[in-house]
């Protein structure tokens, strides 16, 4: 049955490395994550992932090889996916939540 509500709070948060942590929902191909990041994050490598996203709180930059562009909240993100648009988070201080969409 297709699920037209999705109740984060009735999902466990993950956390895949240190200052990044989100909480995901999988329907038909796509996935909707609620996603914290803190100045503790520091990524391995690019990411060349697609997203689209809503920043809820908080501030970030965002790294596009070498160009970097800040966020806030009521800032909307649009990252194609591909080497072109390959991208890293960085939080100066506090906490980031945002919500992205992609691709499952």
């Amino acid at each position: 049955m297709k699920s037209y509500k999705v109740l984060f709070q009735n999902i466990p948060w993950e956390s895949p490395i240190s200052g990044a942590r989100f909480k995901a929902y999988e329907q038909d191909g796509k996935r909707i994550r609620l996603v914290e990041f803190s100045s503790e994050l520091v990524e391995p490598d690019w990411c060349r992932k697609g997203h689209i996203g809503y920043v809820l709180k908080g501030e970030m930059e965002i790294n596009f090889n070498g160009k970097i562009i800040s966020y806030g909240a009521g800032d909307g993100i649009f990252i194609p996916p591909g080497e072109n648009h390959k991208h890293m988070v960085k939080v100066h201080s506090g906490t980031v939540r945002l919500v992205l969409t992609e691709e499952a």
